[in-house]
């Protein structure tokens, strides 16, 4: 699953860090700048849908995404622990 290949990067960008990485500066101006990010991002989904573009709209939750991936290493989570969460309120609903 491609989370899981981001999911490591992030984590080894986190452990050793590289001046060119943009993983790596994210994290280096914590958690405000990746909150941010997150903003920024979401406001750009609305704007894409808005404007009835699917390739754009995709490319921005693909943004979303990562920076919510980003966060979720910040926090302590993982993508799995989000997963899990859906997976039963899934089985809650059936």
């Amino acid at each position: 699953m491609i989370f899981d290949d981001i999911y490591k990067i992030i984590l080894e960008r986190k452990k050793n860090p590289t001046a060119d990485s943009y993983v790596t500066t994210l994290l280096s101006k914590g958690k405000d700048e990746i909150l941010k990010k997150i903003g920024e991002e979401a406001v750009e989904v609305i704007i894409a849908s808005k404007a009835g573009g699917k390739k754009q709209t995709i490319d921005e939750m693909a943004d979303l995404w990562f920076h919510c991936l980003v966060l979720m290493e910040e926090e302590g989570l993982s993508h799995t622990d989000v997963l899990r969460e859906l997976e039963d309120r899934f089985r809650k609903k059936r």
